[in-house]
Formats: C-alpha cells, structure tokens, sequence
C-alpha cells in the first residue's frame, strides 16, 4: 500500500516531535479520528518512515502481509507483559472498536522514548452513541501533551517541556534506582514473620526487583522460594532479571534451577492453596513472593500469610488490572492482626521511562487508572439514580465513583469503565451530599426470556452474554424459570473505607429493592466470591444462597457463590425451589465435589438451613461419641445435625467449622491435627468428644 507525500511529511514532524520526547526520556501519544483507510495510511507512513525494533499493530484483523509479523489482536495483549515496543500503532477505527484492557496493557510495554498511534473512528456513524468513547475523545480533545494528526490541517505539536531531574545513582550495579535497592535489601533481610509489602506504579521495576532478589537469595543458599501471580506473564520480568543474573542456570517455563540446586518455581494462586491445604506447600523455612497481589482474594493471601515464614506482597498501585489501594485497605487489618511487625515499601522512581512522562499521565486520565475515592461527606446523604449520558458528562462523579469501585474490587479494570458508561441494561445508585459520593451500587437487569429459549440456555445450545444470574441458574441449578422471570443482579456494591458498617450498602440496596419491586422484577441477586463476612452480609439482607460453583475460580481462586432475594409470588416460588434445592443437595456436594472449601464458608451456608430434628436414638448416638462409647464415624448423620442445629442458632466458630471439616467433608486426621494444633489420632478425637459435650450441654441449657 502506497503513503502520500502528504501523510509522509506529517509523519516526519511527527518523528520529530517524538525524538524530542526521547531526549527527555519520555513517551509520546499521537492519536487519529480519520475514516479508517486514512488513519491506516497515516500510521503506515510513520511505520515506514524508520527501522523500528520492536513495533506492534494492534488490531481486530491482520494487516497486509509485511506488516503480520508484528500483528496483535486485542485480546492477546496481556502475552506480552514484560515485553517491551518502540512503537504501537492501535488501531480501534475498525468495527471491533477500543478495547480498554488491552490499551492500558500494552501501553506499559511502551520504552522510554517510543510512540503510540491510536486510530479512533471518527465521531459520526454507530459508535457515535458509546458514551464511553464520547468521553475518551473528550479527555484527548483537552490532552496538552498529545497529538491530534487530522489530515490536511496543521499539526499542533506540544511545546518544550522543562527537562526531567536525572535519576540519582542507585548505589547497585544490579538496580537502576534507590527505590528499587531498597526494595530488593528489604527482600533479601525478610525476617520470619514480618512480611513485606511492595507498591508501585507500573514501569518502577517492581517484579525486576523480586527476580534480583531470588538471584541473590539463591546465591547465598536458599534451596526453594516459591513465586505466585495472577498469571505465568505477570512475573516474566521476575525470570528475566533472575536468569540474566544466574546465567548457569536453566528456565523451564514458570521453574528455574540454578547450577548450585536451588529452585524459584511459579504456582498459580488455585493450586499454590490447593499445595498448602495438603501440606506441600509452606512451612518452617519456606518462602513466598507474591506479585500483583491485588489482583488475588484476601482469602487466600490470608492463608499464605499463616502458611509462609518469610512472604512478600508486591502490587500495582494503579494498574490495569486489580488496585493496589484495594488491596491495602482489605488487606491491612489482617496484617495488622496476624503479623503486626510487617514492612511496608514504595517504589516511586520509573524505571521505564523518566520522571513526568506524559504518556503515563495521559493513559492513567483516559482509564481513570489514577481515580481515588472522595473525601469523606458531612451533610445529610441522599440517593441518586444516574443514566450514562449524564455520568458520561461529569467527570468529577464519574472519578468518584470509579475510585469506589476500585479500592472495593480486587479485579476493577479498564473495560469495567466502558461497561458502566456503554451497557444499556446498567443502573447506578449512588449516596451523595451534593458534592462527596459516599456508596453506589451498579445493577443490571437479566432473564425476562420466552420458554423455548429458555430451554435451549439450559441444554447448552445458546449463550446469553450479560446474563450471569439468571443463565446459570437454569444450566446449573436446574431452574429453567430463572431465564422467564424478571431478575435484577447486584454487579457491584462499594462504600467509602471511612464509611463502612454505617449501613450505606444497606440502605442502597433497600433502595434498588423498592425500585426493583416497583418495576415488576422477581428476584433481586448477586454473585460474588464465597467468603464468611460477605456471605452473613446478604444474609442479614434477607438473601438466600441458591448456587455454589464445584471449583474455584482460576482468577480469584474462590468458589462464586448466587443469593436472591424475592420481589415477587412468582420469585417468592422461584426462591423457595432454588433454596430447597441447594440445601438438599449441599451435604452431598461437601463430601465430594466440595470437599476442599474452607470450612469457614461450609459452616456459613450450612447456617441458612433448617434446623434439623433429632430422634432418641440419635441424642443417644451423641452421648455416646462425647463419652468415648462410640466411634465418631459412626455417629456421623447425628453429628451433621447436631452441627446444623448449632450453627442455625448462631454458632459461628473456628472449632464449630472444625468438626464440620470432619463431619461434611471428610477431612483426615492430619488435617485435623494441624488445625487444632494437636499430635495424632487420640487427641483429635479427644478434641472432638469434649466439642461434642460441649454442643449436647448447649443444647440442654435451651431446652
């Protein structure tokens, strides 16, 4: 395909612009509203004004043949985390439009000195109507730092900007900046029980410094550190630096093995749990290093903190994906309570580029990456409904509310913001004096489908995209009515940290109930990651659990928990059935499938049964476990009633969940033993005889 002279003479001033911007250490961002053909021609021109290294075409459909072997499709951006580019030409002007998610990835891939394209489509046609990109085209209009190359009209270049402070010298031949020694010194003197947790913004050498500091640990003698992320991709830069420090040593995949037989090896967070569940994982000695941990359940970081010595929480302040904000504010109080000596560090510095880059700025702007709760309200509280356009339209709530979100939501991303401006079926509801948003509930409406649909969902023959709730309960509950009946799903509720346990959340779905009802919805519903706390939440709601996933999720590594609540007779019916339904079938689902769920979250769901009924025979089959007469197993229906009968009543502890562990899920005695901090057989089933008495008396003392 052939470049005007033209569009070549726009280019070069456009190279010219962006060797500036490299002098400076900085990145450039050039971005096009022409017809698509004109903005292809136009970044052909800069693609072949110079002998790029590492260049990169995004875009939905492959570009010519000369251009293929640098070719992407959006949804494989996250392949090439830890790689690098000096330049990315986006192309969102085609009809697969600007996928959020993979921008804001593949921007942090973008070195010191190199340039981003961005082809948009111009603000006519059926896109037109994305709120979403009504705004983004907005934010750039107002970009100082950006360049809008419109053909035939001059180019407005950004002036001279005041040159960046040079970066003071690290004091380490293996680090490029003091944050970044720091970083690795605190890494390397990690002492048993003090963890340590590292933020930062992207591009400031974090996961480098986790791979400098397994170099060095190896080095000096450590024979495993175990290393978990989201995924194998996040911490590639952490094997990078590792293998370019050991360079006798050999990489297999997520494993490395240095000359002198130590090892790094990366586990995903499911299995890494699964490992310390069965003991083959943690323990005396052993290390952990977690990266991105805002991108992963407290849960879990919860039982690696008991399970690990010496472990390390690395995580993106304002990344892509997850928050580390999030994961401070969930994650502090747990610290605070199982290891109140532990470290924090920040890393500041970049590394990728130099201080003040435009780019940064600008991608953390359109994405609201850099969005922050609101400070905390002093005047009376009212509820307000917002409808895209007009969210679209005031930044200062849009920013508020999306700062919400994030510091609430381990796995906020880009794309999230697309959804709240763009989904026609979204509801917002937020609390506000006026001026400070102090909650908001985001809601969308599901099922409301003909029967044969519905029916052809639940054998597997059609999809449904945006209907979470109401699909899986017809294909996994066996509820064909879930997809007949109206229902609203609750995607994501979220109170200011200063605000909570005020009964904001509360009083926002009482809100979103009475509307619900008023608009003829039968079931009000949510679906999020089975936890004790967030499960007696919707329970005091007045939800009910009707599906529990059989694994865990491979991005949160827990199991997805629905609850509905009824507006309705016909959701009054539905829920009625579906509760049944699932408590019928739960006893069966813990002694198999269900197995390995926390005990915590078994005794949580088992508490919103019935309260079971026992026989003479079977308080005489109790009497006799507690007074060592008779062996537990075979007492076992009793004890799962006795269990039930307590836990229904309000007992909620960790020795309750113990023995349910035994009595639903058929835990062993090593399990046990660890547990309960005890040594074999007799003193767990002492244990359980005295718990076992203690129940019996409890249950005399009621009457």
């Amino acid at each position: 395909m052939g470049v005007g002279v033209v569009y070549e003479r726009e280019a070069s001033s456009v190279l010219n612009w962006s060797d500036q911007m490299a002098a400076q250490g900085w990145r450039g961002l050039v971005w096009s509203t022409s017809p698509a053909d004109t903005a292809r021609q136009q970044a052909l021109a800069v693609w072949q004004a110079r002998a790029w290294q590492h260049p990169c075409w995004v875009s939905s459909a492959a570009p010519e043949k000369a251009w293929q072997a640098a070719w992407l499709p959006p949804a494989k951006a996250r392949t090439r985390l830890g790689g690098e580019h000096d330049l990315i030409v986006y192309d969102a002007a085609s009809e697969a439009g600007f996928d959020p998610d993979a921008f804001g990835a593949l921007s942090g891939t973008l070195r010191a000195g190199g340039l981003l394209l961005l082809l948009l489509p111009p603000a006519t046609g059926n896109q037109a109507v994305s709120h979403y990109m009504a705004r983004l085209r907005e934010r750039l209009v107002q970009a100082t730092d950006a360049v809008h190359w419109t053909p035939g009209e001059p180019l407005r270049l950004p002036g001279p900007r005041p040159e960046p402070k040079p970066e003071a010298d690290s004091g380490d031949p293996d680090c490029i900046t003091r944050d970044q020694r720091q970083a690795v010194e605190r890494l390397i003197g990690l002492r048993r029980r003090r963890p340590l947790v590292i933020t930062a913004d992207r591009g400031r050498g974090k996961s480098a410094a986790l791979g400098i500091a397994c170099a060095r640990l190896l080095n000096e003698g450590q024979a495993k550190i175990w290393v978990t992320a989201p995924r194998l991709a996040a911490v590639e830069a952490l094997f990078e630096r590792l293998a370019s420090l050991c360079p006798q040593g050999h990489r297999h995949g997520g494993r490395f093995d240095d000359e002198g037989g130590g090892r790094v090896e990366f586990v995903a967070p499911d299995e890494l749990s699964a490992r310390v569940e069965r003991g083959e994982a943690g323990g005396q000695g052993s290390w952990l290093l977690v990266d991105e941990a805002a991108a992963i359940p407290a849960a879990l970081l919860g039982q690696w903190l008991e399970a690990f010595p010496r472990i390390a929480f690395a995580t993106t302040v304002h990344g892509y994906e997850g928050s580390g904000r999030g994961f401070a504010l969930r994650f502090r109080e747990r610290l605070e309570r199982q290891t109140p000596d532990w470290r924090e560090c920040h890393l500041a510095a970049p590394i990728r580029w130099a201080e003040g880059d435009p780019l940064e700025r600008l991608v953390g702007d359109l994405l609201l990456l850099d969005a922050e709760p609101p400070g905390v309200a002093s005047k009376p509280l009212q509820e307000w409904v917002w409808q895209p356009e007009a969210l679209a339209g005031d930044e200062p709530a849009l920013r508020q509310i999306f700062g919400l979100l994030v510091q609430a939501h381990y796995r906020t991303a880009p794309a999230d913001l697309q959804r709240l401006l763009d989904a026609p079926e979204l509801r917002v509801r937020t609390l506000t004096d006026g001026t400070h948003i102090q909650a908001v509930a985001v809601c969308a409406d599901e099922g409301g489908f003909a029967p044969e649909l519905a029916d052809k969902v639940a054998r597997g023959e059609r999809r449904l995209p945006g209907h979470l709730l109401a699909q899986s309960l017809a294909a996994h509950a066996g509820c064909r009515e879930a997809l007949t009946a109206r229902l609203r799903r609750v995607q994501r509720i979220s109170v200011h940290p200063q605000r909570r346990r005020e009964g904001l959340g509360a009083r926002l779905l009482e809100g979103e109930r009475a509307a619900a009802q008023e608009a003829g919805v039968d079931l009000l519903g949510a679906s999020f990651g089975a936890e004790p706390g967030l499960l007696a939440f919707w329970r005091s709601q007045g939800f009910r659990t009707v599906r529990l996933g059989l694994s865990r999720e491979t991005s949160t590594g827990e199991h997805a928990v629905m609850v509905v609540a009824p507006l309705t007779v016909m959701g009054q019916s539905l829920c009625a059935t579906l509760t049944r339904r699932f408590h019928a079938l739960l006893p069966v689902l813990l002694a198999f499938e269900l197995a390995g769920l926390e005990p915590e979250v078994a005794l949580a769901l088992l508490a919103e049964g019935e309260r079971a009924e026992l026989d003479e025979a079977a308080w005489r089959d109790l009497d006799d476990v507690a007074h060592g007469h008779r062996e537990p197993a075979l007492a076992r229906l009793a004890l799962q009633r006795l269990i039930c009968r307590a836990v229904v009543v309000g007992r909620h502890d960790p020795e309750l969940a113990w023995l349910a562990a035994w009595a639903f899920q058929g835990r062993d005695i090593a399990w046990l033993a660890a547990r309960a901090g005890v040594e074999g057989r007799r003193q767990v089933m002492a244990r359980m005889r005295d718990l076992v008495a203690t129940l019996l008396a409890d249950e005399s003392r009621a009457g």
